[in-house]
């Protein structure tokens, strides 16, 4: 239940080889043994693209890969972080001193977050040190949400830490917000799923207030994830931001345009709301008050009445002050209309029609090609992937993820070795060779005793 904390599983750490070498590791790096064990899933986004930090629900699952911490709460102040990946150096600092350099995304940032996010919850001061070593096998920026997962994991070792009670829906929030420390503007899907999480289903999140419904998904198909490999740091960049920002600045256009108080507004499903209209309405509201050429930031300015320093200082985040060019229609169209797909695509598991996998897969096919066109979130080696695979029957195709039909040996197995054959025809470099990870729904995140 999501007014219950996370689940706590004792088990013996010798029947689990990585929980075994985790211990391994970490005595070896502090010379004492962890005292407990925390693990956050990753997620793929099934259907919902980009739309819960615009208010509207979203379709995830978790996914086997997660990160696993384990932990040493020490009599010192001190916070010692290490991690299993040689290449994220150890990271030591005064645990009521918390730092976060939005400048610089490094990994025990994001640990840092769910930290801090717990403290100020609290309000807590003189808190305790505590020695950390990190073991992650979700692959870094490549949309399984690694960084969000790192968030929760941190934020549940702090809480267990100080013998505090929160439940998941709390858990939830704490993190969604903390995680902006570093810089991003999310929504809180990420780590909703991941606390929120259940075996053998999907869930529709909604926010505002937080919870989840479990989606059943069609039996008779499985998903499988696919790596293009071109890697994305959300918070090494101002991709992401820009973003949010433009639907932003949609949102309060739209309700200037319809005469509501755009100054308050600042999320695309609260013009929808404070209508009242179906979405389908949204679109075309968007099609009678929006342009689709880009909007500059003096029209912007223009429109709702206020100076460039209003709009840099008041509306936007730190960095997308300087961007030149908002693409306001595009970024409504998208979102509106994925708002829809989502309600279509759960009303359709719903239902069960004898043709719900094509009906699923038409879907995802418009979720991508809006992606690609109306949002730009895509990339060629992403599109080129999509391709591949539906030349190769796979029904359907998301940003991250495929589904197709239940055939474990003659459909699902040899999916990898087809689209390596593919990719050599298009010269694809062995760096962008695809990896599948596949997956199945996992229970979100539990406590793992010694």
């Amino acid at each position: 239940m999501a007014t219950e904390g996370p689940a706590t599983r004792r088990v013996r750490v010798a029947e689990h080889p990585r929980l075994m070498k985790l211990k391994e590791m970490f005595n070896s790096k502090f010379g004492s043994i962890p005292k407990f064990y925390v693990r956050a899933p990753g997620r793929v986004n099934i259907i919902g693209e980009h739309i819960d930090y615009c208010g509207y629900s979203v379709l995830p699952m978790a996914v086997e890969q997660d990160m696993l911490i384990a932990v040493e709460p020490v009599e010192t102040q001190t916070l010692q972080l290490a991690n299993t990946n040689p290449l994220y150096p150890d990271f030591s600092t005064n645990a009521n001193n918390i730092q976060i350099d939005k400048t610089k995304p490094l990994w025990h940032n994001y640990f840092l977050c769910g930290f801090k996010g717990i403290q100020e919850h609290f309000g807590l001061s003189n808190l305790t040190g505590m020695n950390c070593l990190v073991d992650g096998n979700i692959p870094p920026s490549s949309g399984l949400s690694s960084s969000s997962a790192l968030v929760c994991c941190a934020g549940l070792v702090t809480v267990t830490v100080l013998g505090m009670n929160l439940s998941k829906v709390e858990l939830a929030e704490i993190c969604a917000k903390s995680e902006r420390y570093i810089g991003t503007e999310g929504g809180g899907m990420d780590q909703s799923i991941s606390f929120l999480a259940e075996e053998g289903t999907a869930k529709l999140i909604e926010f505002s207030p937080l919870r989840a419904t479990d989606v059943k998904l069609p039996s008779g198909a499985v998903f499988v994830i696919a790596n293009s490999c071109v890697e994305m740091n959300k918070a090494a960049t101002s991709h992401f931001n820009i973003r949010v920002m433009e639907c932003r600045l949609a949102a309060k256009l739209l309700a200037k345009y319809k005469g509501l108080q755009w100054d308050k507004i600042l999320r695309l499903e609260e013009v929808q709301a404070k209508l009242g209209v179906s979405l389908e309405e949204m679109l075309g509201i968007v099609e009678d008050a929006l342009h689709p050429s880009p909007y500059s930031p003096e029209e912007v300015c223009r429109c709702l009445g206020i100076s460039l320093q209003e709009l840099r200082t008041q509306v936007l985040s730190p960095n997308t002050q300087n961007v030149l060019i908002f693409k306001l229609y595009q970024r409504a169209k998208h979102v509106y209309s994925e708002a829809a797909r989502v309600l279509q695509f759960k009303k359709i598991c719903e239902e069960a029609p004898d043709n719900t996998v094509q009906l699923l897969g038409d879907l995802m096919n418009q979720s991508h090609v809006s992606c690609r066109d109306m949002y730009e979130c895509s990339c060629p080696e992403l599109d080129q992937l999509v391709d591949i695979c539906r030349i190769q029957g796979l029904l359907w195709c998301s940003w991250s993820s495929w589904l197709t039909r239940y055939e474990p040996r003659s459909v699902v197995e040899p999916i990898p070795g087809t689209v390596r054959a593919s990719t050599q025809i298009y010269t694809w470099t062995d760096a962008k060779i695809v990896c599948f990870h596949a997956s199945r729904q996992t229970a979100g995140i539990n406590i793992t005793e010694k």
